[in-house]
Formats: structure tokens, sequence, C-alpha cells
């Protein structure tokens, strides 16, 4: 059923944000970057009718898309597209420092295979991308909001797996990583309620660190002694 109403309403979203624009310094160089670099590497809505993104005029191919939400600083997004030219990755962010980080990296490395949006995920994976768009959504650490009260602002969230799951191809897979317990089992739950999902390994919890780079939310959490708990899952064809 929630396939079904992420389609019906695609402009539909969480009333609570899972963010807030914090008001980071930008350096002189990542301001440079999102001036000269954003218009090379950056998405704008501006392809066709409907105002949906045409990914092989972006890219000038077609290959496997990979989507990361919320790519912090970019190191995994870096590391994932240098690895595997073979593949197209997007990332979405909402803060302008690490968006301007990113792009001074992919200029760097020379990387052709990375676009970078700069907005709310739930809103642009709604509005900006067909359904079935992509092979695989990355959602590494995301914000924990740890304090109960805060809850409620967790990016995974039922609606926004059954947004993803309707972007997401049959046979693509969702990865999901924290350091936080407590979002982990909500994240298995909510995942397990989802029918066009299903676990690639039975536990639920995938090995840490599967098929995916370290990143230094992954590296602040164990200098401090969480544990960390990847779930892969996968979309299946419902009869």
């Amino acid at each position: 059923m929630r396939n079904k109403q992420a389609e019906k309403s695609p402009n539909h979203r969480d009333s609570v944000r899972s963010y807030v624009i914090r008001s980071g310094r930008m350096t002189d160089a990542q301001r440079k970057a999102m001036h000269e670099l954003f218009p090379h590497y950056g998405i704008t809505p501006s392809t066709d009718s409907k105002g949906r993104i045409d990914i092989v005029e972006v890219f000038g191919r077609k290959a496997t898309l990979v989507l990361e939400v919320g790519f912090g600083n970019g190191e995994a997004l870096i590391e994932m597209a240098g690895s595997n030219p073979e593949c197209d990755f997007i990332g979405i962010e909402v803060h302008e420092p690490g968006l301007g980080h990113l792009l001074l990296r992919i200029h760097d490395e020379g990387l052709g295979n990375i676009r970078v949006i700069l907005g709310d995920a739930v809103q642009i994976l709604s509005n900006l991308f067909l359904d079935q768009a992509f092979d695989r959504i990355c959602l590494f650490f995301p914000d924990p909001w740890p304090k109960k009260r805060h809850n409620k602002r967790r990016i995974l969230s039922p609606h926004f797996v059954g947004l993803m799951v309707v972007k997401l191809k049959v046979g693509g897979e969702i990865h999901f990583a924290t350091d936080w317990q407590d979002y982990a089992e909500q994240a298995l739950q909510l995942l397990e309620n989802e029918p066009a999902l299903e676990f690639i390994q039975e536990s639920g919890f995938a090995n840490s660190g599967a098929r995916r780079p370290m990143t230094k939310f992954e590296q602040r959490g164990r200098k401090l002694g969480h544990d960390v708990w990847d779930i892969i899952v996968r979309k299946r064809e419902l009869k």
C-alpha cells in the first residue's frame, strides 16, 4: 500500500524535516567550487517536460546508477566512483560546505561519473527522478537524532522507505549503515515491514562495512566505542 501512496502523491513529504541547515563556514576554495564547478557537476531539473532528470543526457551514457543520500563531505562517494568507473553516481546533500568539498575532490580526481544535487532528498526523489531510476541507494550514517524526542526527525520513515522502493529498480538494493543501535533496530523493522524488500542475509544485518567505504562519521563513532550495523535489502518483484 505504501508504494501506491508514494506513486499517487509524489509531492508528499514528511511534515518534520530530517535535517537542520547549519551555518557551517565555507572556505574560499569551497565557495569558488560552488561558483565554478557546480555548473559542470551539479544537476538542475531542466530536462524533460515534467521537470524530471534525463540521466542519459546528464552522463552521456546508460550505466548502473547509484544514489547516495546525505553524502557529508563525499568521501564514500569519491571512493565508490573512483573504484567503479563503469557506474554513475549521484549524491544529494543539504549542506553547502560538504558539497563544495566534494566538488573540489571530483575536480582533483578527474572523476566524470559523479553528479551532485543540493537540496532536500525527499523532495528531490519525489519530483526529479523517474520511477525505477536507481540500481542502488545508499544511506551511510545519516543523522541519528539520538534524543528520543528528536527520533521523529530521522530520515528513515515508512514514507521514505516507500519512496525509495518506487525509485529503485527490481533487483536493486538499499544499503543503510549506522553506529546507533536503536536506529539500526528501527531501520530493520521499517525495511522488514516493506513487502517489496528482502534482506540479503537471514539475520537482517550484513557484515559491517560490506561493500562500502569507511566514512569520517564511522571513524568518529568507532573512536567513541560505537558498534556499526549495516543493512542491505533487495527489491523483489511482487506478483
